[in-house]
């Protein structure tokens, strides 16, 4: 029987959820459900907002050990010390805002690579909050970007590891740049543009596209590595670089590496370019 707490949480959907080995090959498919709840936006349009259960995780990546040996390839300095973080449950976009979604709320569509079911880019942080607070107004409902560590953490969806399809990635089932190589997989698709929404395998969540496709707009400042970061779901606003807000989760353009769960990226909040989107999240409990 299924608890009226849990149907609270909006409507269950399925999905699967695979596993690569080193050299980008499929070793496991595990079928997952979650809950999400639907946002109609108008004129057809609705937005599928993901239920986030709440936990704790390590955020970041590994230490160097011996001063020669990374316990993930790629690491940064930026992306430690690796802590602990305790995050509240949230609803977290099941995909990146769509170009339709967009135009409902905006009224325009600034993409460079047009399509019903691409992405929305080419915006600039600013644009991105305009957003929030328009979409926000329109449904009265307190909708925002979200912070670096719930990022993460839904990104993570329980892994450890570099991505959430395990030690490594392949463009086979993520748009990056697939000219270049993460571990052993082999070279394969460089599209060269976005692709639609939900192409690719979600994580244990549920959520799509974390990992290429698009950059993800943040709501926290630039810091230059976790010393005094929140441990908690926070936006990390204080002592930051002002002028540079975090981005996460890579692109159609970027190497692998970029797109692990940890890669931070911090950038100016008025350039715009068409690898830069926009992923919301929302606090409160969601009318279905």
């Amino acid at each position: 029987m299924v608890r009226q707490k849990d149907e609270n949480k909006g409507k269950l959907f399925q999905f699967e959820v695979i596993t690569l080995n080193s050299w980008g090959k499929i070793v496991k498919r595990t079928p997952k459900q979650a809950r999400y709840k639907t946002e109609d936006l108008g004129n057809g349009v609705g937005l599928e907002m993901v239920y986030i259960p709440g936990g704790t995780f390590m955020m970041g990546s590994p230490k160097r050990f011996g001063g020669m040996f990374l316990t993930e390839i790629g690491r940064n300095k930026d992306e430690g010390p690796q802590h602990k973080v305790t995050i509240k449950p949230f609803y977290l976009g099941k995909y990146t805002i769509t170009q339709p979604q967009w135009q409902a709320v905006m009224g325009d569509n600034p993409s460079r690579f047009k399509g019903i079911n691409r992405p929305v880019e080419n915006i600039s942080w600013y644009d991105a909050i305009k957003f929030t607070k328009q979409l926000s107004k329109n449904v009265g409902k307190d909708y925002r970007l979200p912070t670096e560590s719930e990022w993460e953490y839904a990104a993570r969806a329980g892994t450890k590891t570099p991505f959430y399809f395990g030690a490594t990635i392949s463009s086979l089932v993520a748009n990056y740049d697939g000219n270049y190589t993460y571990a052993s997989e082999p070279i394969e698709v460089y599209r060269q543009q976005t692709t639609n929404v939900g192409t690719f395998p979600p994580n244990a969540f549920g959520l799509y596209d974390i990992h290429g496709n698009v950059w993800e707009w943040l709501v926290d400042f630039w810091h230059d590595n976790y010393k005094g970061a929140p441990s908690n779901e926070r936006a990390w606003l204080e002592d930051g670089e002002v002028p540079h807000r975090l981005m996460r989760g890579g692109s159609w353009e970027d190497c692998p590496n970029d797109c692990r769960c940890a890669y931070r990226y911090g950038y100016a909040t008025n350039n715009n370019c068409g690898r830069r989107g926009i992923r919301i999240a929302f606090s409160g409990a969601i009318d279905a």
